[in-house]
């Protein structure tokens, strides 16, 4: 019996203790998939598309690229829309047999759910692959940072909901010094140090007020949107060309890397701030699964009272980290102002904070899984301005919906019941 199998123990009537092994069947991801299916169906039967669906594969910015691909909209959606419901008997037969439906099967039918959908959509017209994904990368920038801080404070035991206030005090910030300076990379810097200010408000009232986490990083979240809303009014827009006019980072073309077909641009024809998230998010997973500071970190957030055992200051071990998991999210927002936009506006994060964190479960409190949560997420945001632009017969309201259909789809559907770190959210008092 492997480690992973659930198991009852069960007092028999001799007082001896019989081991039960207990089969469970997980049926909501195929339930999921099958939705899917059906809405896939739905969509194509009742708004049927005709014509040639060509998915631009080069990008103009190369020096070479590959040929456009073309091929027939109906008969590619509903061919594709087949091979769906094979992954979904797959998918089906493995919750029948008590296994879990396998991680690349669900990315199998995600990734070739995108492309029926977007054969569908893109009748008669074209799909800039590259531009596509460069989108998807740039809108999943903030997310990243912002999902890697709530890592770090719930895999320490403290629920980070303040990843909005984070993101926006950051960006704030940023955009202040950087005018104020015309450095984007002391922008950079103003934007960890917003992040960490916030951060020192959570840890403060969670660790040393006892009030209850959640409830401390919604208040936190109201009160940075109000403070950045009042300073913008007062101060940023009476002087916005001293206070509000960021010096940006600017793209850095890696030379034969940003030549490749497809990827190139997506990742070696980007600013500073996604390098910089490029290197962070393996920095943190190494660091938290292969470092003295990740097995004492996680220690803490699993079980304090072991942990205060061996030495480990428990609520310092809090406080520092969440604190760095600030100053990681601030950068999150530092791109708001000094790659995305010109210049910093009211309540410019638009609720991302919440989807970082819907990311974080998604991701089941893991750096990397996190990380693609965060672009599955951007990559919805970004297809929802293609959707725009190629006229599908979807109305803008659903447009606009989509990323957080994504969203609660990927957190109801296919996290699970999943348990976080087990003293996440709850203070220690050192007896």
């Amino acid at each position: 019996m492997s480690a992973s199998t659930p198991a009852a123990q069960i007092e028999q009537s001799d007082g001896t203790i019989q081991l039960v092994v207990v089969r469970e069947r997980h049926f909501k991801a195929p339930i999921v998939l099958a939705v899917i299916l059906v809405l896939l169906a739905a969509l194509f039967g009742l708004a049927p598309r005709v014509g040639v669906s060509t998915f631009r594969l080069g990008d103009p910015s190369q020096s070479f690229g590959l040929p456009d691909v073309g091929v027939p909209t109906a008969p590619t959606a509903w061919t594709l829309w087949a091979v769906l419901v094979v992954l979904t008997a797959g998918a089906a037969w493995r919750a029948w047999t008590y296994r879990r439906p396998s991680l690349w099967l669900t990315i199998a039918f995600g990734v070739l759910g995108v492309v029926a959908f977007l054969v569908w959509a893109a009748a008669d017209g074209f799909v800039p692959v590259s531009s596509l994904l460069f989108g998807a990368v740039s809108l999943s920038v903030p997310l990243v940072f912002g999902a890697l801080g709530g890592v770090i404070g719930e895999r320490v035991g403290v629920v980070n909901v303040a990843i909005e206030g984070q993101l926006l005090l950051g960006a704030f910030s940023a955009a202040v010094l950087s005018s104020i300076t015309h450095n984007p990379f002391i922008g950079l810097l103003g934007a960890m140090v917003g992040g960490v200010l916030v951060s020192f408000v959570l840890a403060a009232f969670a660790l040393k007020y006892l009030v209850d986490q959640v409830i401390v990083g919604v208040v936190l979240n109201v009160l940075v949107t109000g403070l950045t809303g009042f300073l913008y009014g007062a101060l940023l827009a009476p002087n916005e060309q001293q206070l509000n006019t960021p010096e940006r980072f600017g793209r850095i073309q890696i030379p034969v890397l940003s030549e490749i077909p497809i990827i190139g641009p997506v990742l070696f024809n980007q600013t500073f701030i996604v390098y910089l998230m490029f290197v962070t998010v393996p920095l943190v997973a190494w660091g938290l699964y292969r470092t003295r500071w990740g097995l004492r970190l996680r220690a803490v957030g699993e079980h304090p009272q072991a942990a205060d055992t061996v030495g480990i200051k428990v609520n310092t071990s809090r406080f520092w980290n969440v604190s760095l998991a600030g100053a990681i999210a601030g950068i999150g927002g530092a791109y708001f102002t000094l790659v995305s936009v010109p210049q910093f506006g009211k309540d410019m994060t638009a609720g991302l904070g919440f989807i970082a964190l819907a990311a974080v479960i998604f991701g089941r409190w893991d750096p990397i899984r996190a990380t693609l949560a965060a672009l599955l997420f951007g990559f919805a945001t970004n297809l929802q301005n293609l959707l725009t632009i190629l006229k599908t017969p979807i109305p803008s309201e659903f447009m606009l919906m989509l990323p957080y259909v994504v969203t609660i789809l990927a957190v109801a559907g296919f996290a699970g019941q999943i348990r976080g770190p087990a003293a996440s959210g709850k203070p220690y008092i050192k007896e």
